[in-house]
């Protein structure tokens, strides 16, 4: 096939939840208050980190940033299924929905990495204490971020340019809220076996690497902590790490089924439930696993919310 005759599709069709129109106003509203919300509560993070002087430390910088991370995360999905949820054709442009399968990814991949690097920060705190303020220096944590975003966005562009240039000669419709990988290659005229093995391999790999480092390091933290001799010094180090783990297996367990376990097994629906886990609930429940059980957030987290001033010597 003519390769200039590829683009024969100029648009897709997601059709998001199936519904009657009640439903598509009650899901809208939903996902709108949800979106709202964490909008906010990742803001009031990044402000916590930047105003509180008790927070200017490497675990909430790096959380700080996490925060920010979250907020493009969940933008890179919900403010188009909003519009799709109340447009009567549910059609996205092709190169719209190239542009947002690259930066759900490269914002995806990002994720994975900071979790990654705030495991390393837990595990240096716990496990070297004494030299954890000479290890996690500023210069270092800053080093550490930009990685992580840098290797996010530099890491998809080729992949999804040779995906762009498949011939999609037609039907057009994604059985799905997102331009996601499956979805499209479904649609190609033409098998890209080399192209669809090189993504699912880079994407395996970030997943695999990650999430194997992040348990090597929560394997030692936890020996580490089962030495601590005092019980509140062992509470103290569960609560810091708690939140984290919370955070990991709810992304690791949703993504690793959808991107890792063969999903031809998989319901549309179960798929589009499984992806708005990670991409949409647990950006949403972040600020509230990561403050609930965490002293510092709390009260920080209090001043931003009703404006109190915090005292530098407080």
């Amino acid at each position: 096939m003519n390769m200039s005759a590829a683009h024969i599709v100029t648009e897709f069709i997601l059709l998001g939840f199936p519904g009657c129109w009640e439903i598509q106003i009650f899901l809208f509203s939903l996902f709108l208050v949800v979106y709202a919300l964490t909008l906010m509560g990742n803001g009031a993070i990044i402000c916590a980190v930047k105003w509180d002087p008790r927070l200017y430390t490497p675990m909430y910088f790096l959380l700080g940033n996490f925060a920010f991370l979250e907020i493009w995360y969940v933008s890179s999905t919900v403010p188009n299924m909003l519009v799709n949820i109340l447009s009567k054709t549910k059609a996205i442009s092709f190169s719209g929905c190239f542009l947002q399968f690259y930066f759900f990814f490269s914002l995806g991949t990002a994720e994975c990495l900071f979790l990654a690097v705030m495991a390393y920060d837990r595990y240096q705190a716990i496990c070297h204490p004494l030299h954890y303020p000479i290890i996690m220096t500023r210069r270092l944590c800053g080093t550490l971020v930009s990685l992580c975003w840098l290797t996010g966005f530099l890491g998809y562009p080729i992949p999804i340019f040779f995906i762009s240039q498949l011939p999609f000669c037609g039907p057009n419709t994604i059985d799905h809220f997102l331009c996601d990988m499956d979805p499209l290659m479904a649609l190609s005229c033409a098998p890209a076996p080399i192209t669809e093995f090189i993504f699912y391999t880079q994407s395996s790999l970030v997943l695999f690497f990650t999430i194997t480092y992040i348990l090597r390091s929560y394997t030692l933290l936890l020996r580490a902590v089962f030495q601590i001799p005092s019980t509140a010094g062992r509470r103290k180090a569960f609560s810091t790490c708690g939140s984290h783990l919370t955070v990991v297996s709810l992304f690791y367990g949703t993504v690793m089924v959808m991107y890792v376990s063969p999903t031809y097994g998989i319901s549309a629906l179960m798929q589009k439930i499984l992806t708005l886990v990670y991409s949409i609930m647990t950006p949403f429940l972040n600020p509230l696993i990561y403050s609930l059980r965490n002293k510092d957030m709390k009260l920080a987290l209090r001043n931003v919310l009703f404006g109190r001033r915090i005292s530098q010597n407080s």
